[in-house]
């Protein structure tokens, strides 16, 4: 049995509370459409992503819009019909993108030298009998009118495992893109942003969060804020020292006593709740 295998049994045993919030235990691979790859270089190389990454338990392909864009320029945009402002990005650099990383095929037109595999390539688009094994995924359209991300949303998009992540720019995709694709639109707030990169990645840390073996401790992504069978906010955390300008560290969380130390918690969780969230409790009476 594969190493990966055995620690995610394990895992299961020792904490089935996490095994209901966790993924199967294959590595994830995200597939990231945009236009600006570039933004990501980065984010992959910090952090807990880089870890996941040196540690195979993620894979995170960038693929560039452009390089599916027809003519010279690749151009990728053109001015809206009926007139307004800004920029609206083309169907077809985008469709074609989107069917092309699906299916596991190179772009037509691309700055990698001929020979050259990017990694990641030749372990997951294997061709038998003329047909790649490469899964297209479940697609994710980056956009401020689609449905608001939250804890469970993730722990949904966690049980897949290929994210193809597409990335908006300027005023926006052609709508007939949404038409042709049926992506799963996702928004990360009621806001908007220059791009759907950081909406990206914002995707892709609350997501790896539920694999196992990214986190130091898997029992963290079951404690944070939303994650518990409530969704309520996590209590507050502290460390040394135990006085800081005349603050102390709460007694409780001195005693040892690990179920006082449990209600506590659980107290405080609700009281933050009540305070700033209150929205995310039943209403009275129920």
């Amino acid at each position: 049995m594969h190493w990966q295998a055995l620690r995610c049994k394990a895992l299961r045993a020792a904490a089935p509370t996490v095994a209901l919030l966790m993924r199967e235990c294959e590595y994830m691979r995200f597939d990231v459409l945009t236009l600006f790859p570039e933004i990501f270089s980065g984010y992959t190389s910090q952090s807990l992503v880089k870890l996941a990454i040196e540690r195979g338990l993620i894979d995170v392909q960038l693929h560039n819009i452009r390089d599916w864009a027809a003519g010279r320029h690749r151009v990728v945009d053109d001015r809206p019909f009926g007139g307004g402002p800004g920029m609206v990005l083309k169907c077809p650099p985008v469709v074609e993108c989107v069917e092309a990383v699906q299916r596991g095929d190179k772009p037509p037109v691309s700055d990698v030298e001929d020979g050259d595999v990017e990694d990641g390539d030749a372990v997951d688009n294997v061709v038998v009998d003329g047909r790649s094994t490469l899964e297209p995924g479940h697609l994710v359209m980056l956009t401020p009118q689609g449905r608001r991300l939250s804890q469970p949303v993730v722990e949904e998009l966690a049980q897949h495992r290929r994210l193809v992540l597409l990335c908006g720019r300027y005023e926006g995709f052609d709508d007939r893109v949404r038409q042709l694709l049926h992506p799963d639109e996702l928004s990360i707030g009621d806001y908007v942003l220059g791009g759907g990169e950081v909406a990206a990645m914002v995707v892709i840390d609350a997501v790896i969060r539920l694999i196992p073996g990214v986190l130091g401790h898997e029992q963290s992504a079951v404690d944070d804020s939303f994650s518990t069978a409530d969704r309520w906010l996590e209590s507050g955390q502290f460390t040394r020292p135990r006085e800081y300008r005349g603050l102390q560290v709460p007694e409780v969380l001195l005693s040892g006593n690990h179920e006082e130390i449990a209600r506590w918690r659980r107290e405080q969780s609700l009281q933050k709740t009540r305070q700033r969230r209150a929205d995310l409790l039943p209403p009275e009476g129920k």
